[in-house]
């Protein structure tokens, strides 16, 4: 399965104003999920994609695809995708 992670620049923006009320900047998508995260190991290739004319659904411009095993984490907990 591919997964895209992405960097969400308004939750930057956000914590950069609001210290006490962070929210996660990393999102994992894939065609079953969308998963907000801080840290994100890939196990495996992966690619960085810039693509400024088709972005993602999201408007995301530059996103990370690999289909590599991840770990995620963020807010308390550990997932696995």
């Amino acid at each position: 399965m591919i997964k895209r992670i992405h960097v969400n620049q308004h939750h930057i923006r956000h914590n950069l104003k609001n210290p006490d009320d962070q929210k996660p900047v990393l999102t994992v998508k894939t065609s079953k999920s969308n998963t907000k995260c801080d840290r994100v190991v890939i196990h495996g290739t992966s690619e960085v994609i810039y693509s400024p004319d088709k972005p993602l659904a999201c408007g995301a411009k530059v996103w990370i695809e690999t289909q590599a095993d991840l770990e995620i984490f963020g807010e308390d907990r550990k997932d696995q995708a």
